[in-house]
Parts: structure tokens; C-alpha cells; sequence
């Protein structure tokens, strides 16, 4: 009874059973969650109707309302249109009116252009009636008469042109000649500088004359070993205590003079000595021209110029022109420049700088050839200096033309330093040299009958034979006597040339 095979079928009846039942519940849970699926599409389906009716109401609102706005702005836009269309109707209106009155305006000016004419016509008649009987009575054409009119007037303007013209440039040399007064007073007066009261020496004063035997030494060996060493030439003369020192260099007579005194007081005079003392004094020389050409430019208010160039301009320190230093002369020239270029608007930086070097030439003309204007403006030139201090260096003695008003200034500035009232003096020789020199300068010309020197030199007076030189040839005497003064002589300030021409015709009634 006992099968083997009965609890193997019951196995699989089991197992078929299991299968049968875990395949229902497998089903029964797919469909549960294919229906809890269909629920939810259900419930998103009539969420996306519910919004899309929101959104499609939504529209329909927007959609009105644009309708409305679009509608009201075309009410708005015919309303001006008819406000417009109104405004030009009236336009229209009011041109059309205005046509009309300009029409009969032009009606009216055509009836008097007419009426015109008719005048013009009887004028123009009356007009050749006249002319004709003018020109009988006048026994002149019409184009001789207007040629006569024109001829005086033109004669009665030249005449009017030229009174006026005379009359302007009196007023105006006037004014100039006062202004320029003004401007040279004012300068004078602001500038306050003093007369002459120094000038370089050359003597050297000794305690005794014994002291000329122990410079001369033996055999003159001492003074020749100080003249070889300083470059001068030493006198030992019979002036009481005292020698004279000569040399054409300012400087080294400086130097010189200050190693003799040196000497003097030390006593100790012998070759070996007297180079040690002309070595020290020179170094201090060279010293002291550094500091006064450093303190004329900045006495003048001329900063920044080169080494080279201050050092040139202290050595007018030592060297004066009819007894007026020429380092004070150059600072004084400068201020004065300044003064002028702030009085007639001109650069006053390169007024004072041409004013405080023209005369830098003479620092070192006794060594170099030439004059002290081109010799300077070389300097200036080489030291890189402004174009325009260059050339009121080098012209203001007239050797360049003058380039800028700042020359000018200067030229003007150097005359006034050295013509006001005592700034040079000369010795009574030098002077009756000078005016005899001049009297006879301006006698040397054909024609001359006399000349006179006047104003202390300033002023040169000649009178001529009026057969001999007519009034254009005594114009050209005086210019060429004004240049010959200017080549070959030397004279502070200016000279005034005045040539005389005068006629005389005497008869005697009988």
C-alpha cells in the first residue's frame, strides 16, 4: 500500500497549488496598481483640464482686454486725426485768404509800377532836358563835368587824408616819446642804483721805500720771478710808497695786486715764496669770481644758468667801462630790462637774462678775437642758452639784426645803465680828446661850415653851405656821420647828429 510515488505527486500537487496561488496574487496586485495608476492619469487628466480651461480663460480675458485698449487708442488716434484734419482745414482757409490779398496787392503794385514808369519816363526827359541846357551853358560834356568833379574831390580827400594822417602821427609820436619817458623814469626811479665811486687800481701801497729794494731784490731777480709768475708788469718808480701794477687783463692784475700785498705784509719775498703766494691768491681770485658771478644772477633773478657762464660773469667784477663796474652794470641792465618788458608785455625772463649777459664778451675779449657782442653770443651759444638771449646779446650794438622785441628791451636797458646821471665819469683829457675827435669828424664832410659839440659830448651840431648840400644830401650826412661815430669811437649813452641847412636871401631897397 505504502507507493513511493504518493508523496512525490503530493509534492507537486503542493507545488502546482503554490504556483497556482502566488500567480492570482500576482495578478490580483498588478491589476490593483493598474487600476490605482489609472486613477491617478484620471485625476492628472482633469487636473490639465481644469488648468488648461484656466489658462484658455485666461486668454479670452487678455485677449478682451487688448481688444478694448486697441479699440480705445483707435478712438483716440481718429480723434486727433479729426483735431488735425480741422487744424489744417483752417489752414487752408487762412492761406487761401491770404493769396487772395496778396493777389490784390500785386494787382495794386502793377497799377503803381505802371504810374512809376510813366513818372520815370517823364523824369528821364526832364533830366536829358536839363543835362542839354547844362551843358550849353557849362560848355562842358557830362563825362568832362563828372571828370572835374571827381578830380576835386579826390584832391580835397588826398588833402583831408593827408592832415589827418600828419595829425595821427603827431599824436602818436606824442604819446610814444611820453610813454616812453613814463616807461625809462619809472625805471630809473625803481632801479635807485648809485653813482660811480669805486674803480679798479692798480697801485699798491708800501709801509716805506725801503720795501722797493727787497721787491726789485738782487739783481731784480724777485720782481722778475713775480712778473713771469703773475703776468703783469710790475713799476717801481719814484711815487712815495707806493708801485704800480699794469697789466690788460683785470684779473690778473687783480691777483697780482692782491700777491704783492700778501708780500708786503709777510715780508718774505723770494722766487720760491712769491710762486707759493701768486698760486694761493689765484685759486682765491678764481674762488671769489664763482661767488660774484653766482650772486649777480641772483641778484638780477637769472636762476639755472651753466658753471661756464656764471664763472665767465664774475670776471667783470674786476673790469669797469668810464669808471662804472661792469658786473653792476650787467645786474642793473638786467633789472632794468625786467622792468621794461613787464611795462610793455614783453617776456620778462629773457629781458633779464639778455640784460644780465650782454656784455659777457668782455670778460675775455682781451684774449679772444673779435668784439664783446659776437664773442658773448658765441658763449651763450655754446652754453646752450635761449635762441632770444643769444641774439640781444650779439645785437645790441647793432652787429645782428634784432630778432625779438626782447633785443630791443636790452639795447635799450644797457643804454639807460650806462647814460643816467652818474653812472660813468671820464678824465678831463679823455674827454677834450673825445669831443675834439668829434668836432672834427663832422668837419671832415664836404659842405661842413661848423660844427660844435654840445651837452657835454651828447649832441653834435653842424652847420652846412645850403649851395653846396641840398636838403636830401644833409638827411644822408647826418646818417652817415651817425654810423662813422658809432664804428670809431667809444662814448657812453648816445650822440645826437644835427645837421643845419639854412637859406638866406637879403637884397637892400635903395
Amino acid at each position: 500500500m505504502n507507493n513511493p510515488l504518493i508523496p512525490i505527486l503530493i509534492a507537486l500537487a503542493a507545488l502546482a497549488v503554490g504556483a497556482a496561488i502566488g500567480y492570482l496574487y500576482s495578478k490580483k496586485q498588478v491589476e490593483d496598481e493598474r487600476k490605482l495608476q489609472g486613477v491617478e492619469a484620471d485625476q492628472i487628466i482633469r487636473d490639465a483640464h481644469k488648468k488648461a480651461e484656466a489658462i484658455a480663460l485666461d486668454a479670452k480675458n487678455d485677449a478682451i482686454k487688448t481688444l478694448q485698449e486697441a479699440e480705445n487708442d483707435a478712438k483716440r488716434r481718429r480723434s486727433e486725426l479729426n483735431r488735425e484734419e480741422n487744424r489744417l482745414q483752417k489752414r487752408r482757409d487762412d492761406l487761401d485768404r491770404r493769396i487772395e490779398r496778396i493777389e490784390r496787392r500785386e494787382a495794386n503794385l502793377n497799377k503803381r509800377q505802371s504810374a512809376i514808369d510813366r513818372r520815370g519816363n517823364e523824369i528821364d526827359k526832364l533830366y536829358e532836358e536839363q543835362a542839354a541846357k547844362l551843358e550849353s551853358i557849362s560848355q562842358m560834356t557830362l563825362n568832362e563835368a563828372r571828370e572835374l568833379l571827381l578830380s576835386e574831390a579826390e584832391k580835397e580827400a588826398r588833402n583831408d587824408m593827408a592832415r589827418i594822417i600828419r595829425q595821427v602821427e603827431e599824436e602818436a609820436r606824442e604819446q610814444g616819446e611820453q610813454r616812453a619817458r613814463d616807461i625809462v623814469a619809472l625805471s630809473i626811479q625803481r632801479i635807485a642804483s648809485e653813482h660811480v665811486t669805486e674803480i679798479t687800481t692798480s697801485s699798491v701801497p708800501l709801509p716805506s721805500d725801503d720795501m722797493k729794494g727787497r721787491i726789485i731784490g738782487r739783481n731784480g731777480r724777485n720782481i722778475r720771478a713775480f712778473e713771469q709768475t703773475a703776468g703783469v708788469d710790475v713799476i717801481v718808480d719814484d711815487t712815495p710808497e707806493a708801485i704800480t701794477i699794469s697789466c690788460f687783463d683785470p684779473v690778473r692784475r687783480e691777483i697780482a695786486r692782491r700777491s704783492m700785498e700778501k708780500l708786503v705784509v709777510d715780508g718774505r719775498i723770494h722766487p720760491a715764496h712769491i710762486e707759493k703766494v701768486v698760486a694761493k691768491e689765484r685759486a682765491e681770485v678764481e674762488r671769489v669770481l664763482a661767488e660774484a658771478g653766482e650772486q649777480a644772477a641772483y641778484d638780477a633773478g637769472v636762476p639755472g644758468l651753466p658753471n661756464n657762464i656764471t664763472k665767465t660773469l664774475g670776471r667783470l667784477k674786476f673790469r669797469t667801462s668810464y669808471g662804472q663796474n661792469q658786473l653792476s652794470h650787467a645786474v642793473e641792465t638786467s633789472r632794468l630790462a625786467a622792468i621794461i618788458a613787464v611795462e610793455i608785455g614783453a617776456n620778462v625772463e629773457l629781458a633779464r637774462a639778455g640784460g644780465l649777459l650782454h656784455d659777457l664778451g668782455k670778460a675775455i675779449d682781451h684774449n679772444v678775437e673779435g668784439t664783446h657782442a659776437s664773442i658773448g653770443a658765441d658763449l651763450a651759444r655754446r652754453a646752450k642758452l635761449h635762441p632770444v638771449v643769444i641774439n640781444a646779446i650779439e645785437a645790441h650794438h647793432h652787429e645782428v639784426e634784432q630778432e625779438s622785441v626782447e633785443a630791443v628791451i636790452v639795447e635799450a636797458a644797457d643804454a639807460i645803465s650806462g647814460a643816467r646821471p652818474g653812472a660813468r665819469r671820464e678824465n678831463l683829457e679823455d674827454y677834450v680828446k673825445r669831443i675834439k675827435s668829434l668836432e672834427d669828424m663832422a668837419k671832415s664832410y664836404k659842405g661842413v661850415v661848423e660844427s660844435y659839440a654840445l651837452q657835454a659830448g651828447r649832441e653834435v651840431r653842424i652847420i652846412v653851405k645850403p649851395t653846396d648840400v641840398d636838403d636830401l644830401g644833409a638827411t644822408r650826412m647826418s646818417r652817415d656821420i651817425a654810423r662813422q661815430i658809432e664804428e670809431t669811437m667809444q662814448y657812453p649813452g648816445q650822440i645826437k647828429v644835427t645837421v643845419i641847412r639854412e637859406s638866406r636871401s637879403v637884397e637892400y631897397a635903395k
